[in-house]
């Protein structure tokens, strides 16, 4: 079973910057999409934005225009570049891989705190 490890989280002012990685153990390949979610306190996990294993992405509404995903299929690496963030954005975020219609199972994430 492939593993995923996040990282890159932290604590940022708004309006600053980070970029969340997710290893993966084993190939991207695995996946027919990956995806990064987050779950803010109180409050139900959410998609933020999937990429396919062909490169097309997607993003949820508070994302777009301010997230990038992408991925390196090299590093069996997927990344979250996260700009211009509001205090909204403050959740643990989540790398998950998808197949067919079926998410993985859920790892540690990586906490992003968002000060106003």
């Amino acid at each position: 079973q492939v593993q995923l490890v996040e990282s890159g989280g932290g604590l940022v002012q708004a309006g600053g910057s980070l970029r969340l990685s997710c290893a993966a153990s084993g190939s991207l390949f695995n996946f027919d999409a990956m995806g990064w979610w987050r779950q803010a306190p109180g409050k139900q996990r959410e998609l933020v934005a999937t990429i396919t294993i062909g490169g097309m992405t997607n993003y949820a509404d508070s994302g777009k225009g301010r997230f990038t995903i992408s991925r390196d299929n090299i590093k069996n690496t997927v990344y979250l570049e996260m700009n211009n963030l509001k205090p909204e954005d403050t959740a643990v975020y989540y790398c998950n891989g998808r197949r067919v219609t079926i998410w993985g199972p859920w790892g540690q994430g990586t906490q992003v705190t968002v000060s106003s």
